[in-house]
């Protein structure tokens, strides 16, 4: 028996698959038999590693199994080519952003093809391509256009060795999950999607996945979109004349209200604390804050704060409310700024004990006191 050599097998049926178009998905078979399978496009970065090799093998065996069973499976390979990361490497390498993509592309192709992938190649893109790249460009302007993107400032998480921005998920234990440096928080200009204005859309697209995903997955997704009603409730700040926006989903509360608690990005944060006997103290409070990743504070378990030496007026009974800013709150959660009832809310209560808070009950069950 000839002896089994992979390499010649391999060659031998990669060129027959590439020949014969094997994995092409055809645009004729009816819509109830197409099926998508889509791994993630990698960013080219000069070779493929073995997370890339446990990633696409994954999403090759689901396309390779829905064949199987009959399914016209659209199974494509592109490049993720935009990007500071290209625009860094060809610096450091003194060559064009382009020269450098095109070349790390080839080389990620050919290792790619050698794994033997079921993908349609005919159907390759990459982000960086003017043909690709000019309907993101349209669809943009389209939002733009309709007032769905908008612009402002926002923190972020800032890597400033790789010297972009970073994801939430890509910033591990405070590191930037490529080249391991410290992230920083920086305040930047940043474009932004008004995703409350398609928020109803998105929730009942999800409800054809029930049944279909995992009900885990299906939650996830509804907290992203992050869908509340409630109210917006203004402030006037004591002496300064400034204003306070906040969103509740319990306006019902509003008489409970004993502080109010600004994100430490929060635009009025530091301004507030300007001129008062805390100022020092904030600053170093922020200084501090703005050190830890967005993620971190998401799960923070301790609530630490600082008193800006401001106080808020109450809309309804005029009393002075102690301003504060702390871990807790986010800025890119409603307005950046909550009106904190602790008598009916958890985090509020936590930080009224710890800080020796007023701690005030409005709303309690029928027929209590």
């Amino acid at each position: 028996m000839e002896r089994y050599d992979p390499r010649k097998v391999e060659k031998k049926w990669q060129r027959i698959w590439e020949e014969e178009k094997a994995f092409k998905a055809s645009e004729d078979r009816p819509r109830d038999a197409k099926q998508y399978v889509l791994e993630m496009f990698p960013y080219p970065s000069g070779n493929i590693h073995m997370g890339h090799v446990r990633n696409y093998t994954i999403g090759d065996a689901i396309a390779r199994y829905l064949r199987m069973k009959g399914k016209n499976v659209l199974h494509p390979m592109g490049w993720d080519a935009f990007g500071l990361p290209a625009e860094n490497a060809a610096i450091k390498h003194k060559i064009h952003p382009a020269e450098w993509t095109e070349k790390n592309i080839e080389n990620m192709r050919r290792q790619l093809k050698r794994l033997g992938l079921s993908y349609d190649w005919d159907r390759e893109i990459a982000t960086c391509d003017p043909e690709y790249y000019k309907w993101n460009q349209w669809i943009f302007l389209k939002m733009l256009e309709r007032g769905i993107a908008y612009r402002k400032s926002a923190v972020v998480n800032w890597c400033p060795s790789c010297e972009t921005v970073l994801a939430n998920e890509q910033v591990i234990e405070g590191r930037c999950w490529r080249c391991d440096s410290e992230v920083v928080q920086r305040e930047i200009p940043s474009w932004y999607l008004k995703i409350t204005a398609y928020a109803d859309r998105l929730l009942e697209d999800l409800k054809k996945l029930e049944g279909k995903w995992p009900e885990r997955v299906i939650a996830q997704q509804r907290n992203w979109i992050g869908r509340s009603e409630g109210a917006e409730i203004v402030f006037k700040v004591e002496d300064t004349g400034d204003e306070i926006v906040v969103f509740t989903t319990r306006p019902d509360t509003l008489f409970g209200v004993t502080f109010l608690v600004l994100a430490p990005e929060h635009p009025l944060t530091e301004k507030l604390a300007e001129g008062t006997p805390q100022e020092e103290k904030v600053k170093e409070f922020l200084e501090r804050i703005k050190k830890t990743p967005v993620e971190e504070r998401r799960r923070v378990k301790e609530k630490e704060g600082v008193f800006t030496g401001r106080y808020a007026i109450h809309p309804l009974t005029g009393d002075l409310i102690p301003i504060w800013t702390a871990n807790y709150v986010l800025a890119e959660y409603g307005t950046g700024a909550i009106m904190a009832v602790p008598a009916h809310d958890e985090r509020d209560y936590e930080f009224a004990r710890k800080y020796g808070l007023p701690i005030r009950v409005v709303v309690s069950p029928e027929g209590g006191d």
